[in-house]
C-alpha cells in the first residue's frame, strides 16, 4: 500500500460511462492482483447517468485500505476526454489502460512494470485480450471480426506488433512520455453510445513515428466482456460503418484525402471480386461490412467538402 508522498510506479486508469455492475466486477478483480502495491487506481466517470458514482464511492469505503484508488468525475462526454483527464491526474511514469469490463490476470501489474523496467526501448505495450462472450457466440463471427469485438491472440512469444496492429485500449499501457507531444484527439473515439474510434490508432502511429518500440507480451492479459446486444449483424455493421467515418477524420488536406480514395476505390475493387467467391455467412456478411465502411468514409469526406464549401 503506498503512503503519502510515494510516486506509484504504475497508474490503472478505468474510464467508464453507465455500467456500474460491470465497472464493480472489474474493480473486484483488481485485489488479488500481485504488486497491488505499487500502483494507484484512478476510475474517471465520464458522466455516467446510472449508479456509478455511489458504486464507486462504497466500494472506495469497503476496499480503500487495500489500494490506492480514487474516483474523479469528467464532464465532458467522450473516452478521449476522460482518458486525457486520468493522464492529467496521475503520477506515475507509467499508465495502464483497462476498460471497465475488463478483467485481468492476476500478474498483469508485475509483468508491464517487469517490462517496462528491463526494456528502457519500449515506449507502449499490450497483450492478449479474451472474450467473455454474454451469450452463444455467433456462427459469422469470423477470424477477421475478433479484432472489431476486441479479441486480441497474437500467440505466446514477446513480441513487436506486427505492421498495421498496435495494443487495444482494453488493455494496453505506455510510458506517461508518449503524451509529452499531444493527449488523446478530441474529435476521436467513442461519445456516449456512438462507436467512433480511431483515437488509439492515432496515438500508436505517434509513437512509431519517433521510432519507438511497441510491444506485445502474452502474459499482459484480461478477459473482456461481450454484451449480447453487440452479437448481432446490425451492430457489427455500425461497427464498421463508424470506422469508416473515422478513418476519415484522421486524413487531413488534399495529399491524405487522395490517398484514402484510392484506398477506398481498391477496397471496392477487392470486395466486387471476393464476394462472387463468399459462400460462408460469416464472409458474406465480412463484405457487407467493408461496404459499410467504405459509405461511412465517403459520408464524411462528403460532408466535409459541402462544409468547406458553405464556410
Amino acid at each position: 500500500m503506498l503512503v503519502y508522498g510515494d510516486v506509484p510506479k504504475i497508474s490503472i486508469i478505468i474510464c467508464t460511462y453507465n455500467r456500474s455492475a460491470l465497472l464493480l466486477k472489474t474493480l473486484q478483480s483488481l485485489l488479488p492482483l500481485e504488486n497491488l502495491g505499487q500502483a494507484e487506481i484512478i476510475v474517471v466517470d465520464n458522466s455516467s447517468k446510472d449508479d456509478t458514482a455511489a458504486v464507486v464511492k462504497r466500494f472506495i469505503e469497503a476496499e480503500g485500505a487495500n489500494m490506492d484508488i480514487r474516483y474523479i468525475l469528467e464532464p465532458v462526454q467522450g473516452l478521449s476526454a476522460a482518458r486525457n483527464t486520468g493522464i492529467l491526474a496521475s503520477k506515475s511514469p507509467l499508465i495502464a489502460f483497462l476498460d471497465d469490463d475488463a478483467i485481468p490476470c492476476r500478474n498483469w501489474i508485475t509483468t508491464i512494470v517487469s517490462t517496462f523496467e528491463q526494456k528502457p526501448e519500449v515506449m507502449a505495450m499490450g497483450g492478449k485480450i479474451a472474450p467473455i462472450f454474454e451469450s452463444r457466440r455467433p456462427d459469422w463471427l469470423i477470424k477477421p471480426f475478433e479484432l472489431p469485438y476486441t479479441i486480441v491472440d497474437l500467440g505466446n512469444r514477446i513480441k513487436e506488433y506486427p505492421k498495421r496492429l498496435h495494443p487495444c485500449g482494453a488493455n494496453m499501457a505506455m510510458r506517461k512520455v508518449a503524451f509529452d507531444i499531444s493527449l488523446f484527439p478530441l474529435e476521436l473515439g467513442r461519445k456516449g453510445d456512438s462507436l467512433l474510434s480511431g483515437e488509439e490508432t492515432w496515438l500508436f502511429n505517434q509513437i512509431e513515428s519517433q521510432g519507438h518500440s511497441i510491444l506485445y507480451h502474452p502474459q499482459m492479459a484480461v478477459d473482456h466482456f461481450v454484451p449480447a446486444n453487440r452479437l448481432t449483424e446490425d451492430w457489427i455493421m455500425k461497427r464498421y460503418y463508424s470506422q469508416g467515418i473515422s478513418n476519415a477524420m484522421k486524413s487531413e488536406g488534399v495529399k491524405d484525402n487522395l490517398l484514402l480514395l484510392g484506398k477506398t476505390a481498391a477496397k471496392i475493387m477487392y470486395i466486387a471480386g471476393d464476394s462472387i467467391l463468399s459462400r460462408s455467412q460469416g464472409k458474406r456478411l465480412l463484405n457487407k461490412c467493408r461496404l459499410e465502411s467504405i459509405r461511412g468514409t465517403l459520408h464524411m469526406i462528403w460532408n466535409r467538402k459541402r462544409e468547406s464549401a458553405a464556410g
